[in-house]
Formats: structure tokens, C-alpha cells, sequence
């Protein structure tokens, strides 16, 4: 299945907690991190949510 390479681009601090959580679902937890995942439809919700704090680096 395709992957998205999904860097942290922004901090947490002063964020609702939802948002803090949704990061952390994604694998997240320090700016400039990191997290490879699968492209589906839930990662792509995830990613809209908090597409303020996170960049697409790479989508194989």
C-alpha cells in the first residue's frame, strides 16, 4: 500500500488537547520529526486536522 512521510512542523504547546492527541496518534511528538504511515483515509483525516503543525515531506 502507498505510505506518506509526515514531518512535525509546528509545536503543541497551547494547542487543545484533541489536537495534542491527534498528533501523537500520528506518531509525533517533537518538531522535526519524523513518522512514515499508510495512505488511508483516516491518516488523511488525522493530517487535515492538524495541517497547521505538520508538513507532507514525501508520498510514495
Amino acid at each position: 500500500m502507498a505510505s506518506i512521510i509526515v514531518r512535525q512542523t509546528g509545536s503543541p504547546i497551547r494547542r487543545k488537547a484533541d489536537q495534542r492527541a491527534t498528533l501523537q496518534g500520528l506518531g509525533l511528538n517533537r518538531i522535526g520529526r519524523t513518522s512514515t504511515l499508510e495512505d488511508t483515509p483516516s491518516v488523511r483525516g488525522m493530517i487535515a486536522k492538524v495541517g497547521h503543525l505538520v508538513a507532507v515531506v514525501d508520498k510514495a
